[in-house]
């Protein structure tokens, strides 16, 4: 199996800092020309392109004096707050060469999560697209918190692929493809990768190049791995090679799918949410969760682990410790606790109307891939 993608309808391709820097890290316009230059041929073929761009913070190093990326949080904030302006001059210039229009989307992880924020990302990107319009898709660095610091742009572009309903996510760095070890040692290029246990002795490496960079091989994998248990295909190499990639040739690594399509809360849920506490249920709820897919019931709880508030993720366990679902839940630990093994009409008569809900709503809920 294979990935043609001369014939996807809409991708999400992400370039990273290190592929659009110079040595001295400020943009690099002719390498950013370039990558313009390889999207429009996918455009002009009738592929719609959703363009995720590290680099704002390589961006506003220059214009504020700064010889390398700043450590401090507030430092890289107030770089990316001048840097975003200058990358999207950059890339409306090389675009309107083409007579093509770009329009900026600054997100954040949380952005495409919270229900109301979800459908409106969704809503303004479609729309764009419907225009002809080339989105341009950067974490919204001038005010996000620790998420600068882990290469978060990746996770994005897989969020963004699942949440668009895209034919394909494309990660472009300065590295062409995933290797087996560090090339330097004699690391080999793995040509595809068809289930999560091919990565199995495959030694991912540091964080880009310079310190320029966030993500490294860890965090493009990890968004890899996000789209194609969605059903979505990725595909990882370098900028360089993007034209090469972009007219058919096969290069780099080929992420396979591997599962259904799903929305970008769902992927977020299973692969990026930090849970708080478990909930352990019976056999009998574990097949109405997770094969009938199914809301949680409080009668089907068996134990309930750590310290959580209503509206915090928790992983969804059997018996035995294995974790089958992270889901939403709508109550405290206490409250679940309290609730535990209770039937609904039982709840109502303890602790009134309002505890006859779900524990967790099966549109709260991310069903996991279990193995061994």
């Amino acid at each position: 199996m294979s990935w043609d993608i001369t014939t996807a309808k809409r991708l999400v391709i992400k370039v990273g800092s290190s592929s659009l820097t110079t040595l001295d890290g400020g943009i690099s316009v002719q390498a950013l020309n370039r990558l313009v230059d390889a999207c429009q041929g996918l455009r002009a073929a009738g592929t719609e392109i959703v363009l995720v761009s590290s680099g704002a913070i390589a961006a506003g190093l220059a214009p504020l004096g700064l010889d390398r990326r700043p450590h401090d949080l507030a430092a890289q904030q107030a770089a990316a707050a001048v840097g975003q302006g200058q990358l999207l001059a950059h890339y409306s210039r090389a675009f309107a060469h083409h007579g093509a229009e770009v329009g900026q989307v600054l997100l954040t992880v949380e952005d495409l999560i919270r229900r109301a924020t979800y459908v409106n990302a969704l809503r303004a990107l479609e729309k764009l697209l419907a225009l002809g319009v080339v989105p341009i898709i950067n974490e919204n660095d001038a005010v996000a918190t620790a998420e600068i610091r882990f290469g978060d742009n990746d996770r994005l572009a897989a969020l963004t692929a699942n949440l668009i309903h895209a034919d394909g996510l494309v990660l472009l760095s300065d590295v062409d493809a995933l290797y087996d070890g560090p090339p330097v040692e004699g690391g080999k290029p793995i040509a595809r990768i068809e289930r999560t246990e091919d990565l199995n002795g495959v030694t991912l490496g540091p964080r880009g190049r310079a310190g320029i960079g966030t993500g490294g091989m860890v965090t493009k994998v990890e968004a890899a791995n996000i789209v194609t248990a969605h059903g979505i295909p990725a595909r990882l190499t370098s900028a360089a090679k993007a034209p090469a990639l972009f007219s058919g040739e096969e290069v780099g690594t080929l992420f396979l799918p591997r599962g259904k399509r799903r929305g970008a809360r769902s992927a977020w849920l299973a692969h990026l949410a930090h849970t708080k506490g478990s909930i352990a249920i019976d056999e009998g709820a574990l097949k109405a969760v997770i094969g009938s897919r199914r809301s949680l019931l409080a009668a089907g709880i068996t134990e309930v682990s750590g310290s959580f508030e209503a509206g915090d993720v928790v992983d969804i366990t059997s018996d035995q410790g294995t974790v089958h679902a992270r889901g939403v839940s709508s109550f405290s630990a206490e409250e679940a606790r309290r609730m535990r093994g209770k039937k609904t009409a039982q709840l109502g008569e303890e602790l009134g109307e309002d505890y006859q809900r779900p524990v967790i709503h099966t549109d709260d809920m991310a069903r996991l891939e279990v193995t061994g």
